[in-house]
């Protein structure tokens, strides 16, 4: 092997890993803060538990670019080394935490190792060469993966803790992220390799001048999608099992990783996919996809009660008898449907029940097409957690594949500011992941649908892929028809 690919790998198998735990602590606040709000040690509302889920996602998302940055100047190695020091200390602090500020402030800066992202993209990126890119930021950006570490160890470790002190022992898993920070800084700090990008001596005018191309913004709201709402849903499908499933907290978080593993997972296969096929088709894969797993899972589990086939007079008469299934006038005779036996779970597709109840009594007066028994059917719609479940997991799976197509064009446009470009982009992810949380409980406590969340990321996905084709087509329009093929290639700082 190649002695320089063989040190990028080794390069490459540490910042997966320190990724990887950065975006378990990252993450931390999904499972936590469920499992503080569902056995009351705190009486936090869905808003406040929305924006506890939202704020580490804020601040890890908004200093992605200044790390970039300060990757892109000083290498990964010390960049690296101190964020993952520096945010252990607010994740001891939290086995002190008693009030909602004192978290929410801890939260906000244990929430910086979310920065994690973009000090490894531009560190990672500056190992390999053109040709290995997209495989390389593909593998390190499976580290998305420990959102599942969380969602599924974490639940088990509380439920460990509070055994014998159900009211304080939650605060002992904090400490176990922390002490897991500590470890991997000191790894890095005395056993990585430093390297930077091949340009370094630009002023932070020249470094910022990339951020005017609009294909960096377009790419912003891909990765919007991709990254952000996954990150935002690895966290909220917790309370979602547990409220909407009465699933157990285990069984939620077990739920919630067959979510955001094998997305993270299948990053790394998005990234030679893009590099085989092309970003630009992977993404109209992905954004198709989105699109319709969104509108499934929009459909509430519900109850539909309507009008249904009523039973008219056909001449005037009077009512002389009514039985459980007819009712008799001196006129005529009248059969009528009984309500049926409802079951409490249905299958999985959508069941209808329909029957009549009579309105008139008997030795009544009733004229001609007079009712006699109005119609009712009730459509019964589960929404079977396992339905669910697979619709979910296939969403994130398409999510993973896109992260790495976003990212698969980065390292190619912009060879030497990967660390802004990716900043950037990854800052606009990023801020899905702060929103989500926070504006998914504002449309739950205002709608009181929780699939008003899937209702977001439909029309998310809709705008992306308006946006692709309008751009696309536009491009083509400008080009010759044999170019089509290239287009993500030519006129790239006119899109």
């Amino acid at each position: 092997m190649n002695p320089n690919l063989s040190s990028a790998h080794k390069m490459l198998f540490l910042n997966t890993l320190a990724f990887t735990i950065c975006f378990s602590c990252w993450t931390l606040n999904g499972v936590l803060v469920t499992y503080l709000v569902d056995n009351n040690i705190f009486n936090w509302s869905v808003v406040e538990t929305g924006w506890l889920l939202g704020i580490p996602i804020l601040t890890g998302s908004i200093m992605r670019l200044p790390l970039g940055i300060l990757t892109d100047k000083y290498g990964g190695k010390p960049v690296f080394s101190i964020l993952l020091l520096l945010c252990s200390i607010p994740l001891f602090l939290l086995y002190f935490a008693d009030s909602y500020w004192v978290y929410f402030l801890l939260s906000a800066l244990f929430g910086m190792v979310g920065t994690g992202f973009a000090v490894g993209i531009a560190f990672t990126s500056a190992w390999y060469p053109k040709e290995w890119q997209g495989r390389a930021l593909g593998i390190f950006g499976m580290g998305n993966a420990g959102a599942a570490l969380t969602t599924f160890f974490a639940p088990t470790l509380l439920n460990y803790f509070s055994e014998n002190d159900p009211e304080n022992g939650w605060r002992l898993l904090p400490i176990i992220y922390g002490i897991t920070l500590v470890i991997i800084g000191l790894i890095f700090l005395f056993f990585v390799q430093n390297r930077k990008a091949a340009v370094q001596n630009k002023s932070t005018k020249q470094l910022l001048a990339p951020l005017s191309n609009v294909r960096v913004w377009r790419f912003g709201l891909y990765y919007f999608l991709v990254f952000g709402l996954f990150v935002a849903f690895s966290q909220w499908l917790m309370p979602y099992y547990v409220s909407v499933y009465k699933t157990s907290l285990v069984l939620g978080g077990l739920l919630a990783s067959a979510f955001s593993l094998p997305s993270g997972i299948i990053r790394a296969f998005g990234g030679y996919l893009s590099d085989k096929f092309g970003a630009r088709k992977v993404m109209y894969w992905v954004l198709y996809s989105s699109l319709i797993l969104s509108g499934l899972l929009m459909l509430p589990k519900m109850e539909i009660l309507t009008p249904g086939k009523g039973i008219t007079a056909k001449k005037a008469g009077i009512v002389t008898a009514i039985e459980k299934e007819k009712i008799t006038l001196n006129t005529g005779e009248f059969e009528i449907t009984s309500k049926p036996e409802i079951p409490q779970q249905t299958s999985v597709f959508p069941e209808s029940f329909s029957w009549q109840e009579v309105l008139v009594k008997q030795n009544e007066q009733v004229q001609k097409k007079q009712l006699l028994a109005q119609g009712v059917t009730l459509i019964k719609f589960e929404a079977h957690i396992w339905v669910f479940s697979i619709l979910v997991i296939l969403i994130g799976i398409m999510w993973g594949i896109g992260k790495a197509a976003v990212y698969k064009h980065i390292p190619e446009y912009f060879p030497n500011e990967v660390g802004v470009v990716g900043g950037m982009v990854g800052l606009i992810g990023g801020l899905g992941g702060f929103i989500g949380p926070i504006l998914f409980g504002y449309l739950l406590d205002f709608s009181g649908l929780w699939t008003s969340s899937w209702i977001f990321v439909f029309i998310v996905s809709a705008i992306s892929l308006f946006w692709m084709n309008t751009v696309i087509k536009k491009m083509m329009h400008n080009e010759a028809p044999h170019l089509k093929d290239k287009i993500e290639h030519v006129n790239n700082n006119k899109d």
